[in-house]
């Protein structure tokens, strides 16, 4: 497996694995409403484009494709991080977190920080992240609990 900075052709992909992880992963802690709330059907492509410019996007891939991925803001916030959903618990997460971190280190960051999930939650915790805060977020009139987490760089 490698970690590569993403390219715009990989766009389609990772919107997709992102869909999938939703629908397939998170259904275990949120209901039908909001994961369909959450990742649509329906994603408009060049929203998602456009949404990461100026982000560090990074992608690991194996022997298969495209295994996941973890953006990274400037000031340090990780904004989607997802690995396939029949890849989880392989390490997947574990080298995009680092690359994350190697990346915030360059840019000079005492802290990096995600609004997680309640499925991501015990992954983000053993990574060292602790919960800030608690949320609700409201998505396309879906209600989501998620979690303000961050994580110090020392």
């Amino acid at each position: 497996m490698i970690i590569r900075p993403h390219t715009p052709k990989d766009a389609v992909t990772l919107l997709q694995l992102f869909h999938d992880t939703v629908h397939n992963v998170n259904i275990q802690d949120y209901t039908q409403e909001q994961i369909n709330a959450w990742a649509p059907e329906s994603f408009d492509l060049n929203r998602w484009q456009e949404r990461t410019k100026g982000y560090f996007i990074f992608v690991a891939e194996d022997d298969s494709g495209i295994v996941g991925f973890a953006e990274l803001e400037t000031n340090g916030h990780i904004d989607c991080f997802y690995v396939h959903h029949q890849k989880q618990g392989l390490g997947i997460g574990h080298k995009l977190i680092e690359a994350v971190e190697e990346k915030a280190k360059t840019l000079n960051l005492n802290e990096i920080y995600a609004e997680v999930s309640i499925t991501a939650r015990p992954f983000f915790e053993k990574k060292g992240f602790k919960v800030q805060e608690e949320q609700e977020v409201s998505i396309r009139g879906q209600k989501l609990k998620n979690y303000k987490m961050n994580r110090f760089l020392i």
